[in-house]
């Protein structure tokens, strides 16, 4: 076999590091273009610290562009919000029979209630909740059960005569959304329907009503109730693949090492890859710790000096590497591993395809190693301007 044979070593430009820039102004057209789509109020999404791009930076690029709520999984990233200064309505919707439920209430949380269980545990806990009860709309994982929901109504209703509660909205999630003729949404618009109905005949009065995520909000309006709940949409993803939403991410690195090889060299573990002829190989500092997933190895690609190359032999922990090829680029050279695609660099979209993933997987997989920066909004109209 071939030995490689090292360029002459050269250091990194000075402060170069894996670096993620967040796009507010991204963020802030996309809001602006799911509010106009949904019928009714937009709650903005920002689980996952905001799908990976800051949930607190998200939340108020959103909340300034139309958005008019928030939602998260945890009563903890609710109290995150609070302490950040944001006084926005806010639901946390996933939450342990033995959550902190007086913690919530303290802060002006609302929370989702699935269950007697969790009913129970609420009332026992504290006093002044302000609850949305949450439905099996045809999950079949999180909300109470159709055989269930009358109970849990009549529960919720008498601990709101009590005065322990007070029931203000009422919740479901949609299967299949993103395939809009699926049979499922239709039948889960009509559980959610059904369940309204039974919720008034216990005497509530639900005011605020969603089972519409992003791909329901774009492409379902009968879904829509008086809220439409969106996050992946927020950051330029759209499971349905049917709108131009404006990708939000740029994730660079510069090349830490350049070496050239003779034709039969092998690349890193397992030999996956053997270079067919002479080249020149660039060794960047992500890996699968970083969030780059191992299995877009060998079907990813990168941009270096305007040009796409691959991405060759496995990704590993802390690195991979790409082939240069004739491109020229050297040492301390930035490299694109994705971006908006706008100068023709590789996107979330295809790195997903190519590790055969979601693209909500790799934005929310990226290390906390990848130092953040964000890139403020711009004026609306050239923010709009920018997902034509």
């Amino acid at each position: 076999m071939s030995h490689p044979v090292r360029t002459s070593p050269r250091t990194a430009v000075a402060g170069s590091a894996p670096r993620l820039e967040i796009d507010l102004s991204a963020i802030a057209a996309n809001t602006r273009l799911l509010a106009r789509r949904s019928t009714g109020d937009l709650m903005a999404v920002v689980k996952a610290d905001g799908f990976g791009h800051g949930a607190v930076a998200v939340a108020r690029t959103a909340l300034a562009a139309g958005a008019s709520s928030l939602g998260v999984t945890s009563i903890a990233e609710a109290q995150a919000l609070r302490a950040a200064g944001l006084h926005a309505p806010v639901l946390s919707w996933l939450n342990a029979v033995d959550a902190d439920w007086a913690g919530a209430v303290g802060q002006d949380v609302d929370v989702a209630i699935p269950s007697r269980d969790h009913l129970d545990a609420l009332t026992r806990a504290t006093i002044g909740a302000r609850v949305h009860l949450s439905l099996d709309t045809g999950m079949g994982r999180d909300g109470c059960s159709p055989v269930e929901w009358a109970d849990l109504c009549r529960a919720a209703r008498m601990a709101e005569r009590q005065g322990r509660l007070t029931v203000v909205g009422m919740m479901g999630h949609l299967p299949c959304a993103d395939v809009p003729e699926d049979p499922s949404n239709s039948r889960g618009r009509n559980r959610f329907s059904w369940g309204l109905m039974t919720a008034r005949a216990a005497g509530l009065r639900p005011t605020v009503r969603h089972l519409a995520a992003t791909s329901a909000t774009l492409l379902d309006p009968l879904a829509h109730h008086t809220t439409t709940r969106v996050g992946a949409g927020l950051v330029g993803i759209d499971p349905s693949r049917t709108t131009a939403l404006r990708p939000a991410l740029t994730l660079t690195a510069p090349l830490v090492e350049v070496r050239s090889i003779h034709g039969g060299t092998s690349i890193g573990y397992g030999h996956t890859w053997t270079a067919p002829g002479p080249t020149r190989l660039g060794l960047v500092p992500l890996g699968y710790a970083d969030g780059l997933p191992r299995s877009a190895s060998g079907r990813a690609e990168m941009q270096v000096r305007g040009e796409r190359v691959p991405v060759v032999g496995r990704i590993s922990m802390d690195m991979a590497v790409v082939d240069l090829g004739a491109s020229g680029a050297e040492v301390g050279e930035i490299v694109t591993v994705f971006g908006p695609g706008d100068a023709g660099e590789p996107t979330v979209r295809e790195w997903a395809d190519a590790a055969d993933v979601l693209e909500h997987e790799i934005v929310t997989g990226l290390g906390a190693r990848v130092a953040r920066g964000f890139r403020p909004a711009r004026p609306p109209a050239a923010a709009l301007r920018s997902v034509r």
